[in-house]
This record gives C-alpha cells, structure tokens and sequence, in this order.
C-alpha cells in the first residue's frame, strides 16, 4: 500500500479527501478499499474521532468522507492572519524541521499573501527564546535555510553543545539565590544581594558591550524596555537578551562560575 500523508486535523480536510484518493488509485481505487485505509492516513486526535464513530452509518465512501469533512470544515473557516502566526509553538515531540514546514504552510493562508521576507519575520517571532537567540541573526536570509539553521540548533541542544534559555535562566537565578558558587567568592550572600541584570558586572566578570542591533531590525520589537547589558539598546531587556547569555555561557564554559 502507499504511504500516505497524516492529517492531524490541520489543514483543508477535502485536499487530504482528494490527495487519498489519488493515492489509492494506483491500488484500484474500489469503495471498500478506501473506506479500509482511510483510517491509515489519520493521527493524533483525528484518528481519535475516527474510532469513536458509528462505522455502521456509513455505508459508501461518500458517506465516510462527507462525515469527515463537515467535521473539519472548521480548519477552512478560522481565518489566520499575521498575528496568529506568532502563536503557532513547536510542538514538544516535532522536530524543528517539521515545526519550520508545517508554519510555513499555515502562512501561505494568510491574505494577503506575505513576501519571504515578512514570513521569516513572523516566524523568528513565533520561536521559543533559545531557538530565536540564535536564529534572529539569520534576517534576510531564505525561510529554507531559517530552518536549516534551526536544524543546527536543535542538534547542538540535543548533544549538549548549545544551552537553552532555560537552563541558563536557573544558573542566574541559582547564582543569585546563592545556591551556586562563584569562584573569587567567599561568601554565597555577597552573590545574592546583587541585583538582577547587574550581578555579573558588579563582580567585574562581564562589562555592557556595544548596542547590537539586526539590520534591518526585526519587527514588533518592544521599544519600551532596553538593555543595560547593550549599553541601553532598546527592544529588549536584560532578561531576554542573548548577548548576556551567551556570555554567561562562556564564562560557565570556563570554569569562572561553577553552579
């Protein structure tokens, strides 16, 4: 039998009809052989509701597939616009290969239709902190290799090469409750009673670096907040610029904190 394409109950339920149906073709295409499959090109919850049906009520392929996709009609009726891309996560067991696809194929929905380089755009805004540290250098570049990069992140947070923003997040917070060391210090509190976002440069490890900045900056960035660790560029703050965290990672590389 074919390998057929899963829905997963995204997308226009009567392309996945047709696409199905196209497929058995080759295999004869007979009533009885689509309504045996069809349920072999379902996942996830849709395949969830399959199993839960009547099967008795359906006595042709056209009955089977008009249930279907009255069912689903909903997908064709949710309107995506630009905004709602940005609220499109990765899903926990998806690669980011499968993640950047998937996205890229919600966006083609949205009308008007967007310029590459507007969906990178959104896309970079859609991401998880750690993958967007890495990956909003890569502005002006294709949506393919976006997702080619991000590919490369994903393979350095597996193999323990890159840290993600969470794990950098508890060092700062284990340094600054004092349940980490700081090599040079005696004293857990002296660490602790530094305040965030400062902590690092009062103990003369880390200076503000120049303000960096993407050009073309990217868009629906946060001009109300800045960053004392760029020197006050704006757009971002302590807490989510990677600049710092890439350099708290140095020095945990180093050995100059231990947590």
């Amino acid at each position: 039998m074919p390998k057929f394409d899963l829905y997963d109950e995204h997308g226009d339920p009567v392309a996945h009809l047709r696409g199905f149906c196209s497929k058995m073709r080759g295999y004869g295409g007979k009533e009885e052989l689509l309504m045996a499959y069809f349920s072999q090109s379902l996942s996830g919850s849709v395949l969830e509701w399959y199993t839960r049906q009547d099967h008795d009520r359906w006595y042709t392929w056209d009955d089977l597939a008009q249930a279907f996709a009255c069912h689903f009609q909903y997908n064709l009726e949710i309107v995506l616009d630009r905004l709602s891309l940005t609220k499109i996560e990765k899903k926990y067991n998806e690669s980011f290969r499968e993640y950047g696809f998937w996205w890229r194929e919600q966006a083609a929905r949205v009308d008007p239709p967007m310029k590459e380089s507007e969906m990178v755009d959104y896309f970079l805004q859609a991401l998880e902190p750690t993958y967007y540290g890495h990956l909003v250098s890569a502005i002006g570049k294709s949506f393919n290799e976006v997702v080619k990069m991000g590919g490369m992140v994903e393979e350095g947070l597996k193999s323990n090469k890159i840290m993600s923003y969470s794990a950098i997040k508890e060092t700062t917070q284990a340094i600054q409750s004092g349940t980490g060391g700081v090599i040079g210090k005696n004293k857990k509190e002296d660490v602790a009673t530094i305040d965030s976002g400062a902590w690092l440069r009062q103990l003369d490890m880390l200076r503000p670096i120049e303000s960096k900045l993407s050009n073309p900056s990217p868009r629906n960035l946060d001009y109300s907040v800045s960053c004392e660790y760029c020197s006050g560029a704006l757009g971002h703050d302590t807490e989510k610029c990677w600049h710092l965290k890439n350099a708290i990672q140095e020095l945990i590389d180093t050995n100059r904190i231990e947590v």
